[in-house]
């Protein structure tokens, strides 16, 4: 079902990829449409633009498709931090109101709410738990709990801002039941898909998800510094513009009109030059990869590499954290009994990619990857702690 081959995806002729929750390296259709689009500048610049103008609505409907949404809620962004300062900066917070959030979540989902308080907004957020009631020993990152939630809105909460999956650990939140919440009390819902995007179903309007906003180098397999931003047209229409330029306005290339002519839709984010070289990857990954194959299929094949990775994992050795399962995602942390640092590298010296965060090594194939891979992985790791 999947295509699997070296040639789609490159980097499987190097190493074992296990680090989709990083920098992921891009797929082949990405690479060749970004260095179609930057041969054409290099050859001719504006003269060649004109063929390449169609990327932009193209780029809008096919993000739309993978959130199942209107082209009109898609804004092309530089990644999740531009597109949370975009929401955060223009949201129409009031003195006094709350925002809610988890203590252990990304910078790009932290740093845009914490900068409210200069508006005289709280920022709420919620401690550590576990959601698997066997790790209550460990000290490293684990969950939020959806009980702790309930107890910390307020009659002044206006916005809860979450991670879909926990970069450290892979705890994924059941958006779903998020979702019904948040629409019972009228509280808005913005959700960080860095780490979900590419590998979960993630349909912000199926999940009354008011926006979600993405880094594309990780799970999607785009180019460094690309990211999409989805936000319902209610929601949009409550954001006041805290980035404009050319682009913004509806008069467009007419640079000498300076009407105050905002885009209603997505490109009223999209305030000047963006990265068409990013756009015409993203294009082409979505074509190929992300609209080809169902998100339910994908998340799918990667829990089952997982699986089939923990079956050759040694558990004397490693101690992995497992979510029941409406909250797992493509990241498996484990926890290694000698320093995760020391194992990173040397795990790379023998071609197997993986990362750390906060004590555990983490571990995140994604579909391509085949089992013998998952074998030599976990075999790897269990060679390596042992003469460690």
């Amino acid at each position: 079902m999947f295509d699997k081959s070296e040639k789609a995806f490159p980097a499987k002729r190097n190493n074992v990829f296990l680090a989709h929750c990083a920098i992921s390296p891009m797929q082949r259709h990405a690479k060749e449409a970004a260095q179609e689009f930057l041969d054409a500048m290099t050859e001719g610049g504006i003269s060649r633009l004109p063929a390449f103008y169609k990327l932009l609505p193209k780029f809008h409907q096919k993000c739309a498709s993978l959130f199942k949404t209107d082209a009109g809620n898609i804004s092309s962004v530089h990644n999740t931090a531009e597109g949370m300062c975009l929401i955060a900066n223009g949201y129409p917070f009031q003195p006094g109101d709350e925002i809610i959030s988890y203590v252990h979540e990304f910078p790009s989902n932290y740093y845009p709410w914490r900068l409210q308080g200069k508006r005289g907004v709280k920022l709420v957020l919620l401690g550590d738990s576990d959601p698997t009631g066997t790790f209550a020993d460990v000290q490293s990152p684990r969950g939020w709990s959806m009980e702790e939630l309930e107890r910390k809105v307020s009659p002044r909460t206006r916005l809860i801002a979450l991670s879909h999956v926990q970069f450290s650990t892979g705890y994924a939140a059941d958006l779903k039941q998020l979702g019904a919440f948040c629409k019972e009390r009228n509280i808005d819902l913005v959700v960080d898909g860095a780490q979900s995007v590419g590998c979960l179903p993630l349909y912000p309007e199926e999940y009354n998800v008011s926006a979600v906003a993405v880094s594309c180098w990780k799970w999607l397999m785009g180019p460094f510094g690309s990211g999409i931003l989805y936000a319902s047209e209610s929601f949009r229409d409550k954001i006041e513009l805290t980035m404009v330029g050319p682009s913004s306005m509806q008069q467009g290339i007419e640079y000498l009109d300076h009407t105050w002519n905002p885009h209603g839709d997505g490109r009223k984010f999209e305030y000047s030059t963006l990265s068409w070289e990013h756009i015409a990857a993203l294009n082409a990954l979505l074509d190929t990869v992300f609209l080809r194959y169902s998100m339910d299929d994908v998340l799918t094949e990667v829990l089952r590499l997982q699986d089939l990775f923990l079956q050759f994992l040694d558990p004397d050795l490693f101690r992995p954290l497992l979510f029941p399962e409406s909250n797992r995602s493509g990241i498996l942390a484990i926890l290694p009994q000698c320093n995760p640092g020391e194992l990173v590298e040397k795990l790379g010296n023998q071609g197997i990619v993986v990362t750390q965060s906060s004590g555990y090594i983490r571990i995140a194939p994604h579909f391509y990857l085949d089992d013998e891979d998952m074998k030599r992985a976990a075999e790897c790791l269990n060679v390596v702690a042992v003469r460690k």
